[in-house]
């Protein structure tokens, strides 16, 4: 290690003093002016990472949903997933290291993680469109340079492309070529062979509508365009030419807001998605005939997707398991459905997209999604080894097609990450084989009325969960509290977990009708107030 170069560089993005930071889900994030040195850091560390996986790894440069003046970064490990968490806690000590103690904080990793310095290492690098991702791409490029490392810069990017350059590269070229060029020719060709019976058929071509939410999105979708069929129309509201990065739109402020972004000429009927700034998260939406707004999130899209593979899956006849993975957020009438009315098993993982993936990793055909709209299909190794050879050989007309189908599904799905343009395509091509609008889609089942509050407390780590934080386990009597106002309503389901950011208490309820969630959220904030130390003014009913 160039003990030197690191200190050069360091002085030139000094770290200010304070300023704590933990690397957690969505990276690092912050104001963008203060994030250099971070970026400068994340640039040593990727390099560190593929010395010692011997592979090319990733740093995106992204704040995703947060407002445009922020910032952020994430690493990207080598099969395109998100950073092992081991490494998390080295990003974390790595950020915070005062300027004196970097070169010894990098050599404590080395030790820990067997990394040979000698090795070479490529990093990746890509941003989104705020004005100060260019100059902070250039900080990691910095930090990349300093220990010797190379990286390839990919540019204006959307995260989920980044991820996928960075599979490429580390799978030589089975999962695709590693261009921004080849993902666009990758998808197109998969939708196009998926759906061109079911869209030839049509008289009229199908026209989304999409909110890029002023992001990456928009620019992506539109090089995208030229590469699908005619039949599939794209209408983009929202592409960075006048309005602000997720200022009122994108998937975030739909989902949390239950409306559609100000400014939209929404007409009935209309099928509407909304990307958010990275493009990583979609979520549908629609008026029915009254005016009224629906949400399609992702639990409805987990739930078309995963009923598709079902059918397909049946009908080549394989035995491959197939599981849907939620969180405790997901909504119990899509959780009921699944169970009940598709046999789909479900399954519960913590908060956070990484439990997730790390869950569907145990089956054969694993979805999952956040409620947010995050998501994804993970199909293992043995699982598409068998549905491509069933599709180039088998005898049986109905299962090879079936066959052909998932194969086609497969490589228009994008397994390293959530993908709101992969997602959005996998949902349009669905919908077009089903011959579904998306009012037929929305009617699959109705979501129970449900509400979410937080709770000021001086502790957040008071709380203490176990499975996958649907039962409290500290402190004492909250969750018989919880069990004793559960069972009095009618489907009722209520849960806590602590923030991971701040002093709050997020609670969760859900009930028949939106009076009982409401007034069992009320009841268990309280509850949380008064056995988990609140602090400030009680909660109040009504008080959202």
């Amino acid at each position: 290690m160039d003990a030197e170069a690191v200190r050069r560089g360091a002085a030139l993005h000094a770290k200010a003093p304070g300023l704590p930071a933990q690397y957690g889900t969505a990276g690092f994030r912050s104001r963008a002016q203060d994030l250099g040195p971070t970026m400068f850091r994340m640039g040593l560390l990727a390099v560190l990472r593929a010395r010692q996986t011997r592979a090319t790894t990733g740093v995106m440069v992204t704040a995703s949903h947060n407002p445009e003046e922020d910032n952020g970064v994430k690493l990207i490990d080598p099969l395109g997933e998100m950073l092992a968490p081991s490494w998390e806690e080295h990003a974390t000590r790595l950020a915070n290291a005062e300027e004196p103690d970097l070169c010894a904080v990098l050599a404590a990793i080395c030790r820990e993680e067997a990394v040979d310095l000698q090795h070479n290492a490529l990093v990746a690098i890509g941003r989104d469109t705020r004005s100060s991702s260019k100059g902070l791409s250039e900080c990691v490029m910095d930090g990349v340079s300093a220990l010797g490392g190379q990286y390839h810069d990919y540019g204006l990017v959307t995260t989920p492309q980044l991820h996928y350059m960075v599979c490429c590269r580390n799978t030589h070229g089975s999962y695709g070529t590693a261009t921004v060029e080849g993902y666009y020719q990758k998808l197109s060709k998969a939708f196009t062979e998926l759906t061109k019976q079911a869209l030839s058929q049509r008289g009229a071509p199908v026209c989304p509508k999409v909110d890029c939410a002023n992001g990456i999105g928009a620019l992506k979708l539109q090089e995208l365009e030229h590469h699908l069929p005619g039949c599939l129309r794209i209408h983009i509201e929202n592409d960075g030419l006048k309005g602000k990065l997720n200022h009122l739109c994108g998937a975030d402020f739909v989902k949390v807001h239950q409306k559609p972004p100000v400014g939209l000429d929404m007409k009935a009927g209309e099928r509407w998605c909304s990307f958010d700034g990275d493009a990583d998260r979609i979520v549908y939406y629609y008026l029915d005939a009254g005016g009224r707004f629906s949400l399609l999130d992702g639990d409805k899209i987990a739930t078309l997707i995963s009923t598709f593979l079902k059918e397909l899956l049946v009908k080549t006849g394989q035995t491959l398991t197939l599981a849907v993975i939620q969180t405790a957020y997901a909504n119990g009438s899509s959780t009921r459905y699944l169970e009940e009315n598709m046999k789909v098993p479900v399954h519960c993982a913590k908060t956070g997209v990484k439990h997730l993936h790390h869950k569907a990793r145990e089956f054969d055909v694993g979805v999952y999604f956040e409620a947010n709209g995050h998501g994804t299909v993970l199909f293992s190794e043995a699982a598409e080894e068998k549905i491509r050879h069933q599709a180039e050989n088998e005898k049986d007309n109905q299962k090879r097609e079936a066959a052909k189908m998932l194969e086609n599904l497969m490589d228009l799905i994008n397994q390293t990450v959530g993908d709101a343009i992969s997602d959005m395509l996998v949902i349009e091509a669905i919908l077009a084989l089903k011959n579904f609008t998306v009012q037929q889609w929305d009617a699959i089942y109705t979501d129970l009325p449900n509400r979410q509050l937080k709770v000021k407390v001086a502790d957040r780590r008071v709380i203490d969960t176990t499975d996958a934080e649907r039962q409290a386990i500290a402190p004492p009597g909250l969750q018989e509290k919880i069990n004793a106002l559960v069972k009095k309503i009618k489907w009722a389901r209520a849960f806590v977990r602590p923030s991971g950011t701040e002093d709050v208490v997020r609670v969760y309820a859900e009930a028949d009708t939106q009076e009982n969630a409401d007034d069992l959220a009320y009841e268990v904030s309280l509850a949380v107030f008064h056995l988990a130390g609140g602090v400030g003014e009680e909660p109040k009913p009504g008080g959202w």
